[in-house]
């Protein structure tokens, strides 16, 4: 089967498929070298991927799908909106101390006792939710006499360079992809395979002049238009390092316990965004409920139990209260020092730096 004998019928079944399955978007791209294959390398050798050191180990994959599938053909990208509307909680701004409270500048018992979750991280996992959705096309596929591949951003792809070419959206200045009638919230999947077909065209770049993504960064993680340094970045901070934040970032993080998403509530294409029809990626009650020092009491089974099936577990349980601990630091206040004063005899020696950094944030504001 080829793109030039009869294989639209085909595509035009993934991708009716595709939207039968819940996904927003599908489209094809040819299973070439990425777009910006040169610029992910410089990236590497910049060192600004930090400790991600499986983005090195697999680059020449990454760079090259037919080391990934032998006669690869196709990429298959698909789309999956995940917004599920506006915060329910006023966010803190980086860096306010509790006095901020009382002056109005933070909405108390809001955000400043509960702390920030990106958004993609609300409710299930979505890795798990998506790939079942790709077994089905995988099967159809197969019947059809092809060979796959899928990954839900697991995989070693340059996802959002096949997603651009694809014409699922365009690449924002922040590096994520934009979408006109989605914005920034969706998650990617891409199913390459051996089967051949008729390549959709890339959109137009519709950011202009527009740098709100760059002046929203907390950290100045954007260091230029399409330039992003993870070592500096929240996202990277708080979920892909794994020893201890380093001092000079931690009060930019604020109120933030698991990834950031600043740049993306920046960008004036969300204005469009519509709510997702998937009520899995909803936020958890339960979580949604959770003040920053109530984390502090999470043992490693509680840890499991509460995070099952969501993207939140990644970071184990001494990471995450590592970034509680950081929050406290920032936007807590004398009531969350027990918890803190206990947390600094925690077995894992990283949550225990972090919370003395975090007592000694909340009586140094004491004493100002």
């Amino acid at each position: 089967m080829n793109a030039e004998n009869g294989s639209a019928d085909t595509r035009a079944q993934v991708v009716a498929l595709a939207h039968e399955l819940g996904f927003d978007l599908c489209r094809f791209a040819k299973a070439g070298t990425p777009e910006h294959a040169a610029e992910f390398r410089n990236w590497l050798d910049r060192g600004d991927a930090g400790e991600m050191n499986y983005l090195a180990r697999n680059s020449d994959r990454r760079c090259d799908p037919r080391q990934i599938l032998p006669d690869a053909k196709t990429v298959i990208v698909l789309a999956l909106n995940y917004f599920q509307g506006a915060r329910k909680t006023q966010p803190v701004v980086a860096g306010v101390s509790p006095a901020g409270v009382a002056t109005g500048k933070i909405a108390a018992g809001t955000a400043a006792t509960t702390g920030r979750i990106a958004r993609y991280a609300w409710g299930g996992d979505y890795h798990n939710l998506i790939e079942k959705k790709l077994a089905v096309i995988d099967q159809f596929l197969r019947e059809c006499g092809g060979r796959q591949k899928c990954y839900v951003d697991t995989g070693p792809m340059l996802e959002r360079d096949h997603a651009a070419t694809a014409g699922i959206g365009w690449h924002g200045k922040s590096t994520m992809l934009l979408n006109r009638e989605f914005g920034t919230w969706f998650f990617l999947a891409e199913i390459l395979t051996t089967l051949e077909f008729a390549p959709d065209t890339a959109q137009k770049n519709y950011c202009g002049r527009c740098t709100r993504c760059i002046d929203a960064c907390p950290t100045g993680a954007i260091t230029a238009p399409h330039q992003v340094d993870a070592r500096r970045c929240i996202s990277y901070l708080t979920i892909e390092l794994k020893g201890s934040i380093p001092i000079e970032l931690r009060r930019l993080i604020g109120d933030r316990i698991y990834g950031c998403d600043d740049c993306l509530d920046a960008c004036p294409w969300n204005r469009f965004a519509k709510v997702s029809r998937e009520t899995a990626f909803a936020m958890r009650p339960e979580v949604g409920a959770m003040k920053l020092r109530d984390y502090l009491g999470l043992d490693d089974d509680k840890f499991r139990q509460l995070f099952r099936n969501s993207p939140i577990k990644r970071t184990k349980r001494r990471g995450l209260l590592r970034n509680v601990c950081v929050a406290l630091g920032n936007v807590g206040t004398a009531d969350d020092l027990p918890a803190l004063e206990k947390a600094t005899a925690d077995s894992e020696p990283i949550i225990a730096e972090h919370a003395q950094w975090a007592i000694d944030q909340i009586r140094g504001r004491a004493v100002a």
